[in-house]
């Protein structure tokens, strides 16, 4: 990638140098790319290089390993909605995931849209419910994307379609009512929504999902090493519980 112009999404923003910023934002194209901006820290700059905010991005780099020079242009900006401690939270947390888990240079499309789509509920939803369910389905297709998708299209022992109302903390599946039957305290519920069944899922359902995919994201993508991310997560599952309590 010598030189790449685009649309990204802002997934992080580091400072280098006095002045500068390295930014680390999602495309359609080429997936997560890093940039170096010069004056990144301006009073200009600073309200542009917002994680969740689009932007025109554009990259140079002389050779494949060197790290780019970077501009970016605002298209969109989510920074007033990190007044509001819910939408900052969740923002803070599928921005951060999505920077800290995906390789950079190699292209997700499906994850740039899904988390468009994340960024954009936050955006209008009218209830934190709404968002958050679009949330559990982004993290789920992120496990899927990188190779650690949960089987819940059949029961793990039985190999049925019907009745999928838990899922195996350990295999990532699916497990049956009956096979689950006296080992229910093991398993996680398993809510209609994360298998694409039910567009209006209940908080209670919601915080059921982002329990399975938080579970698989700490050990698969994350093998319990990054805490201060984790913290983030936690956060955000804390305010969302508090906001039904």
């Amino acid at each position: 990638m010598a030189s790449l112009t685009t649309s990204a999404i802002v997934c992080a923003v580091r400072a280098h140098g006095e002045h500068g910023a390295i930014l680390r934002a999602l495309t359609p194209e080429v997936g997560l790319v890093a940039g170096y901006v010069r004056g990144g820290r301006s009073t200009r700059l600073r309200p542009i290089l917002v994680p969740g905010n689009l932007v025109a991005l554009e990259l140079r780099a002389r050779t494949e390993e060197q790290l780019a020079s970077a501009t970016a242009e605002l298209l969109a900006s989510r920074a007033p909605l990190l007044a509001e401690p819910l939408p900052a939270a969740a923002i803070d947390w599928v921005t951060s995931l999505t920077a800290a888990t995906l390789p950079e240079s190699q292209p997700y499309p499906a994850l740039y849209t899904g988390l468009s789509a994340v960024l954009e509920a936050i955006e209008v939803a009218q209830a934190a419910r709404l968002w958050a369910a679009a949330l559990a389905r982004y993290e789920l297709l992120l496990l899927a994307e990188l190779g650690f998708g949960l089987g819940l299209d059949e029961c793990v022992v039985t190999g049925s379609p019907d009745d999928l109302d838990f899922v195996s903390p350990k295999s990532g599946g699916a497990v049956g009512a009956g096979a689950a039957s006296g080992y229910e305290e093991r398993l996680f519920r398993l809510p209609p929504f994360l298998r694409g069944q039910d567009a209006g899922p209940s908080m209670a359902d919601v915080l059921d999902g982002l329990t399975i995919t938080g579970h698989f994201i700490d050990r698969d993508l994350l093998d319990g090493r990054n805490r201060d991310l984790l913290v983030v997560r936690e956060r955000l599952t804390g305010r969302l519980k508090r906001a039904v309590a």
